[in-house]
């Protein structure tokens, strides 16, 4: 059995410090405006009670049993995942114009997209590091080959989940794969043209926004499914499209009116659409001010340099490579979430990792965070260590 005093400390202490935040915002944003039945406080509390005890429950394993579990929950995921497309409504219920979730009595919703960073997490760093142990000395050719097995894994899952519709999820995965494969060693020329051909992309397409606007609206945007088209819209031309963008304006209302010490817990008078979930950090900017939202940045940002040390310490390929995914995955999804609630970035439903209401979201993310511990209790329980004399 694994003991307590064998887990990252600093790390268990910023998550519990994450987890009392989570529960008395979610609390303040769901309850202030009357919107719901109840107060999610106790749900969120029970998700983070499920979420610490997974963690601890992944903890134990050692990282041979961890690569043993990668393929065959990587398959229940995606068969869970693919299944959403002919579940009845009974057990899938369509939301918001999405089919992501299944509904379990008691627990409430299951989304098999979350759980699928995971999986990607450990298949991806196996074959990576599979084809750097088989190829000593990688040609372009093999790490084509190691480039199309990745696709082969990640691909298919991300259109189902692109197809539910989930833009955001997609982008997740996008930010914890391609940088396991900027550090599996691939050639530098690889390397170009992976970096070169999605850089080329954006820039033609913010080009043609700038310089030929109506081309873009009418051979690029109007391709995309409206609920795509609507965000985009609410994001570069918020005033413009008042209804498309309400969100958002009242996201960055609900920040700025929270000025340098905020308004008091349970004093936010603004109101934003799902505010206990995507838009928590607008709800805590308004009641704590500048203060409050620099400090929770801070810590969110602490949990990202933990990590990070914990995997360069440990200096091993497998773990490295889980390592970067988790923490380019928190990073990214981080800045994400705050951006669009300033109006910085498109809204694409994406939680604030650790705060945001949601238990699919958050016990996966605890998932990532078992991984860690794994990490860093197989480096720190070494019975030699190597010192300097």
């Amino acid at each position: 059995m694994l003991h307590f005093n064998k887990l990252d400390k600093s790390l268990v202490i910023s998550l519990m410090l994450l987890g009392m935040i989570s529960c008395l915002f979610v609390h303040s944003s769901s309850t202030v405006f009357e919107q719901y039945s109840s107060s999610f406080i106790i749900k969120q509390f029970i998700y983070y009670i499920i979420g610490f005890l997974t963690m601890y429950g992944i903890a134990i394993l050692d990282i041979e049993q961890l690569k043993k579990i990668g393929w065959p929950f990587y398959w229940i995921m995606v068969l869970l995942t693919f299944s959403l497309f002919i579940a009845p409504e009974s057990i899938a219920r369509t939301i918001n114009e999405a089919k992501r979730w299944y509904q379990i009595p008691l627990l409430g919703s299951f989304q098999p997209s979350e759980f699928l960073k995971f999986a990607f997490l450990i298949v991806v760093s196996k074959v990576i590091v599979a084809h750097r142990e088989k190829y000593e000395r990688p040609t372009f050719f093999t790490d084509m080959r190691l480039l199309f097995i990745i696709a082969i894994i990640s691909l298919p899952p991300m259109l189902a989940v692109y197809k539910q519709p989930d833009t955001g999820m997609v982008m997740l995965y996008m930010s914890m794969i391609l940088p396991m494969i900027f550090f599996s060693g691939i050639q530098r020329k690889l390397l170009v043209i992976f970096t070169a051909v999605p850089l080329s992309i954006i820039s033609v397409v913010v080009l043609l926004y700038v310089k030929s606007h109506d081309f873009f609206t009418d051979k690029i945007l109007n391709k995309l499914s409206g609920h795509q088209i609507s965000r985009i819209h609410g994001w570069l031309q918020p005033y413009e499209y008042p209804d498309s963008s309400y969100q958002t304006r009242q996201g960055f209302l609900a920040i700025g009116t929270g000025e340098f010490t905020g308004k008091g817990y349970m004093n936010n008078n603004v109101y934003v659409v799902e505010k206990h979930t995507d838009f928590i950090f607008a709800n805590i900017a308004e009641e704590l001010g500048f203060i409050g939202g620099s400090f929770i940045i801070a810590l969110l940002f602490f949990v990202i340099y933990r990590i990070v040390v914990i995997t360069v310490q440990a200096r091993d390929p497998f773990m490295t490579l889980m390592g970067a995914g988790i923490s380019s995955l928190l990073a990214f999804q981080i800045t994400q979430n705050i951006g669009m609630t300033i109006g910085l970035l498109p809204v694409t439903g994406m939680t604030l990792p650790f705060l945001s209401y949601g238990g699919s979201s958050l016990i996966s993310n605890f998932m990532l965070m078992g991984i860690v511990m794994i990490i860093y209790k197989s480096y720190s329980g070494y019975m030699f260590k190597a010192t300097k004399e």
